[in-house]
């Protein structure tokens, strides 16, 4: 027992997290709890076509409906996500379309895993950094990939998945604002609240990718107020208000988001997605709570980022805490630091 009864700093932190029902140890989630995710990847390293091809040929069948057990994405997108990562598959998969060339699931695979392999050769760098040798083979990877998704998309027009992945393309490519709005337009056309298609436009729009921070925030709350409450979307609006923290300049990053109207928009946002008696928990739904959590806890708002991280007891995803420093080392160490601070 401490020396006269007091409460060492790790103890004090113990019972908060004990009073606050904070049970779970913080824990990378990388899949959201869905199994089918590591089966794609697995499928995709070992190069085995006829097993991926079974993975993915259900998520097609269901078309642009709600994912199983996601009401906020389709299967197909959500699955073929998967691809955007696995290095060397672009090889074995050009293989695929061109053994059957009217395949829409070859082409759509190939098309999602070129996209992610074009981003790989620019690097997550500043364009002023990124040399031209680099931006030739970005943009050649994009535009072959874009071939292989509008093929997808002319074979299966009911299909959303090959205009989500035209989005990130797009912007890769430098299509512009009105070709971005009409590759939105046609994936809300489909699936009106896609929550990652809606997280790729929100990039399009703002300032760094030719947009502004007003129509970025503009976007948010749009898109947040035309989904039903008890939906994810509200997380748009946080995700807004870091993509402007990101860009304060330094000094202003802190002040930014402790700003009074800053605070009222997240807490709106919070209360009609994740804080709303409607919301009902879906594979991937710690992505957006995370999002959340990190938000609240920069914005020096303790009462709701314990909310959020209660809500998520140690559910740990890579993303929004790589973008901390040492998050993209140890986002589960940074996301451990920053809710202790809360309970302080």
């Amino acid at each position: 027992m401490p020396l006269f009864g007091r409460r060492t700093a790790e103890q004090r932190e113990r019972r908060k997290r004990r009073e606050w029902g904070l049970v779970a140890p913080p824990r990378l989630e990388a899949d959201g709890g869905d199994p089918r995710l590591p089966a794609v990847r697995e499928a995709a390293r070992s190069g085995d076509w006829a097993r991926l091809r079974g993975l993915l040929a259900p998520a097609a069948a269901a078309g642009a409906a709600p994912g199983g057990a996601c009401p906020w994405t389709d299967d197909l997108s959500r699955l073929a996500d998967e691809l955007m990562e696995v290095p060397g598959a672009e090889e074995w998969l050009a293989r695929a379309v061109a053994a059957d060339p009217k395949d829409p699931l070859a082409r759509l695979a190939l098309g999602a895993r070129q996209v992610g392999w074009a981003w790989e050769a620019r690097s997550r760098r500043k364009a002023k950094y990124v040399s031209r040798e680099q931006f030739e083979v970005f943009h050649g990877r994009l535009r072959e990939a874009e071939d292989h998704l509008y093929e997808a998309a002319q074979l299966v027009p009911e299909w959303v998945a090959p205009w989500y992945f035209l989005l990130p393309a797009g912007r890769g490519l430098e299509v512009g604002q009105e070709v971005a709005e009409r590759r939105m337009e046609a994936v809300t056309a489909r699936f009106p609240h896609h929550l990652p298609a809606h997280r790729a436009h929100l990039q399009q729009v703002c300032a760094k990718w030719g947009g502004s921070h007003e129509k970025m925030h503009g976007f948010a709350r749009t898109a947040m107020l035309a989904a039903p409450e008890g939906s994810p979307l509200g997380e748009l609006v946080a995700l807004a208000q870091l993509e402007q923290w990101y860009e304060e300049p330094a000094g202003d990053d802190e002040r930014y988001l402790n700003r009074p109207e800053v605070a009222e928009q997240l807490h709106e946002a919070w209360s009609r997605s994740l804080g709303h008696p409607d919301f009902r928990p879906f594979p991937g739904w710690t992505l957006t709570g995370n999002t959340f959590a990190m938000t609240f806890a920069m914005a020096g708002r303790k009462d709701a980022a314990v909310a959020a991280f209660r809500m998520l007891n140690g559910a740990v995803t890579r993303s929004p805490w790589n973008h901390l420093r040492g998050g993209g080392e140890d986002p589960v160490g940074v996301f451990t630091q920053w809710q202790a601070r809360m309970l302080r």
